[in-house]
């Protein structure tokens, strides 16, 4: 009798990992949602100009400093956002001030 209870064939291991999984990836998915939270948040600055949103706002800044020129990209965003605008150049964040 004691060697059935000792016997690892006589347990079914695949029907013990459905039931744990739900317990242990709800913790995980929680905690990278609010790592995912912590992430993204950024202060609002009292700057306009287009937003951080995960690094991609930088990304197409810089993209558009590099594909139209700097000249017509500083002309591009004081119609869109005014005379003082917060942009960035090479991942650094730089300011537009124009007239």
């Amino acid at each position: 009798m004691v060697p059935d209870t000792l016997n690892p064939m006589q347990y079914n291991i695949t029907s013990l990992v459905p039931e744990t999984m739900p317990v242990a990836t709800v913790p995980i998915l929680i905690l990278m949602c609010f790592l995912f939270l912590i992430w993204n948040h950024e202060e609002t600055s009292s700057i306009p100009g287009p937003g951080y949103c995960m690094g991609i706002g930088p990304l197409i800044s810089h993209g558009r400093f590099l594909w139209m020129g700097l000249g017509n990209a500083c002309n591009y965003y004081n119609k869109t956002y005014g005379e003082f605008v917060r942009v960035w150049i090479s991942g650094e964040e730089t300011f537009i001030i124009s007239k």
